[in-house]
């Protein structure tokens, strides 16, 4: 090889390479921590371990992104990735983790009994340097989507935030809709006056496919725009989980009847889902 093709060769190799960087968005930009942080609970305060990403900037906007009944998967960093990307931090949280408790098997008996750890990542995010403590909001999936929905009431706010600090946005996926306003404990009634992006599949068999839709449609009097809802069809519950499709047996599945889920990966309604909540988050924080 001649010094000319040398060069040649070494110009195009640069090129290459300065493709993949340029695939890769901001990654290389992202710092990445594994904290952890005191729950807010007055009874049994926990350590719960999580993972914070910080963009690069300075009084970032932020989301603590809450795990399902199977613990910290792939839906997580499925969207966490685009989240960071446009410029927000993340602070994944595990609460199984911190109970010494694998996947759904043995988890607390209601989500009310893990609000305290959305609460204390909230406190702790608004601790955090370069997170702008005003713009630091919420999303999880199934059990987390029930956290997401329930941290938006004033009620739960109030209690363990004595009114100082609140979430700025709330983004569940598949929250269960059934049980609201039905369930002692799963009211959703009052509310902070945060914005609630409710997204879910309409082949989920915990509710029917108008479920969220109808309990969106029944904020509108007491709160005007509050609420908002996408279904997306064909998809199941965990529609975003991008691992093989698994069928659990859930008690709070078909409506309280319990029986059996299917969570089937579904990459088109993911992607919109995924697209869909960056852009809520974008706008709202």
């Amino acid at each position: 090889m001649n010094i000319i093709s040398a060069l040649r060769h070494i110009a195009a190799a640069a090129a290459v390479a300065a493709l993949i960087v340029g695939c890769g968005g901001n990654d290389d930009e992202v710092a990445v921590s594994q904290v952890s942080y005191t729950s807010l609970s007055a009874t049994a305060p926990l350590e719960v371990p999580a993972e914070l990403r910080l963009p690069a900037g300075s009084k970032l906007p932020a989301v603590v992104v809450v795990h399902g009944s199977s613990g910290i998967d792939s839906r997580g960093k499925f969207h966490i990735e685009a989240l960071n990307k446009a410029g927000i931090a993340t602070l994944e949280i595990d609460m199984w983790k911190a109970r010494g408790i694998t996947g759904a098997a043995g988890r607390p008996a209601g989500v009310p009994e893990t609000l305290p750890d959305a609460y204390g990542a909230l406190a702790y995010l608004a601790r955090q340097g370069r997170i702008d403590p005003s713009r630091i909001g919420i999303m999880g999936f199934s059990w987390g989507g029930v956290v997401s929905m329930l941290t938006a009431t004033k009620p739960y706010t109030d209690q363990y935030m004595g009114g100082t600090r609140q979430f700025k946005a709330h983004a569940p996926f598949y929250p269960v809709c059934w049980v609201y306003n039905r369930v002692p404990g799963y009211a959703f009634a009052s509310f902070t006056g945060a914005p609630v992006f409710i997204q879910g599949g309409e082949l989920d068999t915990y509710d029917l496919p108008d479920t969220c839709p109808k309990l969106v449609a029944a904020t509108q009097a007491a709160a005007p725009g509050i609420a908002s809802v996408t279904m997306y069809p064909g998809a199941t519950h965990a529609f975003d989980r991008n691992e093989p499709e698994i069928t659990v047996n859930d008690p709070f599945s078909h409506l309280g009847a319990g029986g059996l889920v299917t969570f089937t990966y579904n990459p088109v309604a993911a992607a919109k889902a995924r697209d869909a909540v960056v852009a809520f988050f974008v706008a709202k924080l």
